[in-house]
Formats: structure tokens, sequence, C-alpha cells
């Protein structure tokens, strides 16, 4: 299959306009056997995937890469953390506020040390994984 048969079966055009200021995720494939209620959780949270192949397969392009889940049998994430960064404090607690309010838990924001100072925004979705969504200080 070539490149432009492959694109217009699996990505969505026009692609969705992004919901929040990312500036980057480092990559993150999540696999759920609570597939259909994933899904639906992060699309609450994300709007409508830019790539659907088939019934187990949907990602969204955050920043310059991709959140992707799959199903599984095997269990849901554990032991696994997703970092967000965004564009600004604003963009970081709006979408903190997203995660929360499509049903997952966070703590306060928290002004914090990673690496380089950034305000951390906590989150953990309601199946067990746990997002960390930041952004520089500086």
């Amino acid at each position: 299959m070539d490149f432009d048969t492959y694109r217009n079966r699996f990505f969505a055009e026009p692609a969705p306009q992004p919901r929040f200021g990312f500036a980057g995720l480092y990559g993150a494939v999540l696999y759920f056997s609570d597939y259909a209620e994933a899904l639906a959780y992060y699309q609450r949270v994300l709007g409508p995937p830019a790539y659907v192949e088939g019934e187990d397969t949907r990602g969204w392009q955050i920043g310059n890469t991709w959140l992707t889940l799959l199903r599984s049998n095997n269990g849901n994430p554990q032991n696994v953390e997703v970092l967000f960064v965004m564009n600004s404090i604003q963009e970081a607690e709006r979408l903190q506020a997203a995660f929360i309010e499509a049903g997952g838990e966070g703590e306060i924001p928290s002004d914090q040390l990673m690496y380089e100072p950034v305000r951390y925004c906590p989150v953990r979705d309601p199946f067990g994984t746990n997002i960390l969504i930041f952004c520089p200080l500086s």
C-alpha cells in the first residue's frame, strides 16, 4: 500500500484541531482491556482521534508525536506515567481540569523541579494510568 492510500484510509481529513496548546509528548502507547471505556474517556478529554485503524487502534497527535490507545487482553496500563508538556501554565492547568472533569483524579497544581522548574499538574485516569501534565516555568 502506498502512503497516499494509507493516509486516506487511516487519517481523519481534515485533521481535528487540538483542544490544547501542546508543546509535546515523549511518545506513549497505552494498552487497555477496558478499551471502549478508555477510548470514550480520552475522547472526552482530547476530542476525536486523528488516526483510526480497525476497531482497536486510535491515536491523537500531541505536539510532534502521538498518543496511541490499543486494545489488550492483559489488563490496563500499570506502573506507567504519560508526560504532557504544555505551552503555558494556563494550558497545563486547563488540561488537568479536563482530565479530572472527565472522571480522572488529580492533585492541586504546584511548582516543582523536574529537570527544570515546572508547573506540575498530576492526574490519574479512571483506569489507574498516571498522567503528568507540566509546563516549564522559565
